[in-house]
């Protein structure tokens, strides 16, 4: 068993290429706000940069749920791709070494959405992150029964 003091070398020997990037992922990676317009949507944008094997952020938060319109960049000299949660039906976009893409993605509930790069072993390796929706449930969704203590 390993003290707490060694977290952070015992992080590093996670993360990078062909390593357990995976271990890494919780709660460890970074976090960021998407930006909410004044029209009610939000905007976010995500990269991998070069040898990392993570996203960043790794956590996006959403303050609501809505529209996202979402920027993914590859700064890796690899090829990677991306598939996001969206209502109706996940969305699929290729990143080439390099290069820049973009999606609209729809989350209509509070939750936590994971998305990763299915090409080759990626999430294997790491490249898994998370779009967290805040917010309450919307009432036609809650379930009929007594108000619950909050905390």
């Amino acid at each position: 068993m390993t003290a707490t003091q060694d977290r952070e070398d015992l992080l590093a020997e996670l993360s990078g290429q062909n390593k357990a990037t995976i271990g890494a992922v919780l709660g460890t990676g970074t976090i960021a706000k998407a930006t909410e317009r004044p029209d009610g949507t939000m905007e976010g944008t995500i990269r991998i940069p070069e040898d990392a094997m993570a996203w960043e952020p790794g956590v996006l938060i959403m303050p609501h749920a809505g529209i996202l319109e979402l920027t993914i960049i590859n700064d890796d000299k690899n090829t990677h791709a991306c598939l996001l949660p969206s209502n109706g039906d996940r969305q699929f976009i290729g990143l080439l070494n390099h290069s820049k893409g973009s999606a609209t993605l729809e989350l209509d509930g509070p939750g936590c959405y994971w998305y990763g790069s299915p090409a080759g072993n990626d999430e294997g390796r790491g490249l898994q992150g998370a779009i967290v929706v805040s917010g309450e449930v919307p009432p036609e969704a809650k379930l009929d029964r007594p108000a619950q203590p909050r905390p």
